[in-house]
């Protein structure tokens, strides 16, 4: 891989992993070795937890088509090693439960952040620093209005008491859940493969990358 490509992007925004039942099965172990060396490199490198965290779902059974991809992912690190990290924390996994809509998986998540963000929030005030009321943005209206009404409707009656986390807390005024255009939703670089120009402009607004470097 030293005298390899670089890759502008991680991930190619068409790709589609899968397990690849029929694909020519590689070295398990290497490939192990490879995601676990990745893994940890996500502790300061942002920008790769999407893709890392989808190439480690194939470890039991690897095929060409996984390796391919992790192959790809550091060609792109060889052509950044220069970049760094502002964020603080950030988070990129399946959820451990099945989601019936899209609200609802988006409301579930919130929670999660939510957590993070209280978190968070007790370490400052540790340090001296106070603040008001957090601001979480979230791009389905659905799942903000779900944190406003405590009511429980047919639609959401299913939903376990434990993901109205979120919900309690934004009755407290911990935090407010805001709206973002899904266009500038800053998590879409955690959750899918992006276009080149919209990966770049993330890695801006996120401060992971000064717009300089890519000039």
């Amino acid at each position: 891989m030293e005298g390899c490509k670089e890759a502008a992007t991680p991930i190619s925004n068409n790709c589609n992993l899968d397990l690849d039942e029929k694909g020519i099965s590689v070295d398990s172990s290497k490939y192990r070795g490879i995601i676990g060396s990745l893994l940890y490199l996500t502790a300061s490198r942002p920008d790769i937890m999407f893709v890392v965290c989808l190439c480690a779902r194939f470890q039991a059974n690897p095929k060409e088509s996984h390796m391919k991809c992790v192959k790809r992912i550091l060609k792109y690190l060889k052509g950044t090693t220069n970049v760094g990290s502002a964020l603080v924390s950030w988070h990129s996994k399946k959820q451990a439960c099945v989601a019936l809509s899209t609200a609802e998986a988006e409301y579930i998540a919130a929670g999660s952040c939510c957590a993070q963000i209280l978190w968070m929030k007790q370490q400052l005030r540790d340090y001296g620093v106070e603040l008001d009321k957090i601001p979480l943005r979230c791009d389905n209206t659905s799942a903000i209005n779900l944190t406003k009404n405590p009511i429980l409707h047919s639609r959401t009656k299913h939903i376990e008491i434990r993901h109205h986390f979120l919900r309690d807390h934004v009755q407290r005024n911990y935090c407010v859940v805001e709206f973002v255009e899904t266009s500038k939703q800053l998590a879409d670089i955690f959750t899918k493969p992006l276009p080149r120009e919209r990966f770049n402009q993330l890695r801006i607004e996120l401060g992971i990358i000064n717009e300089s470097c890519l000039n």
